[in-house]
């Protein structure tokens, strides 16, 4: 109902509970001793009609406002709890997801860094190797070098020998290039016979 309405509802109350009030039928001795006086009632009736815009006006509106502006509040603050809860699911899948592929990203490093340090290795030790392997043929080469070096004057020192003793039998000198030449060639063939 609107507020005009009741207003006029509650005149109308009021004024017949005035008429009424001084009615003989409506005396409270009337009603089989319940103390009732219907004009009053019909009066009081009427004044709460009246005060229903009133109360309206200044306690349910306001009243309702409040409630509406705390449930707005309410809702507000679910929907950012809410916003908030999500934001935070959608924050936490990412940090997994970063997690995840740094992990990734450092497992991946750690085997790259593995291989090179294999590959290192292994080019460490072939370069080992074809050091060892050129040191051991160097070696070769110069105990090979001594070793000719060392026929070629024992050689010298046979043939000198040689031609020593056979003077020392014959009596004559024999110190000539082509003595020497001669008792060379005997060694050699000599050496390759044996």
């Amino acid at each position: 109902m609107n507020k005009f309405a009741l207003l006029g509802l509650g005149a109308i109350f009021i004024i017949i509970g005035f008429v009424v009030k001084d009615q003989s039928w409506t005396r409270p001795e009337m009603f089989a001793g319940l103390q009732l006086d219907l004009g009053k009632t019909i009066t009081n009736i009427g004044v709460f009609l009246l005060f229903i815009p009133v109360i309206n006006m200044y306690f349910y509106v306001p009243l309702k406002e409040a409630m509406d502006a705390r449930n707005h509040e309410l809702e507000s603050t679910f929907t950012e709890a809410e916003q908030l809860r999500v934001q935070m699911q959608t924050l936490k899948s990412d940090y997994e997801a970063r997690l995840i592929k740094t992990e990734a990203e450092a497992r991946e490093t750690i085997q790259n860094q593995i291989k090179e340090a294999q590959n290192l290795r292994q080019q460490l030790m072939s370069e080992a190797a074809d050091r060892a392997d050129a040191l051991i043929r160097s070696a070769q080469a110069e105990i090979e070098q001594e070793k000719n070096q060392t026929i070629a004057t024992i050689r010298t020192h046979v043939v000198d020998l040689t031609l020593a003793a056979a003077q020392k039998v014959i009596g004559e000198n024999m110190d000539s290039e082509k003595n020497r030449r001669l008792i060379a060639e005997f060694i050699e063939t000599v050496e390759v016979a044996s």
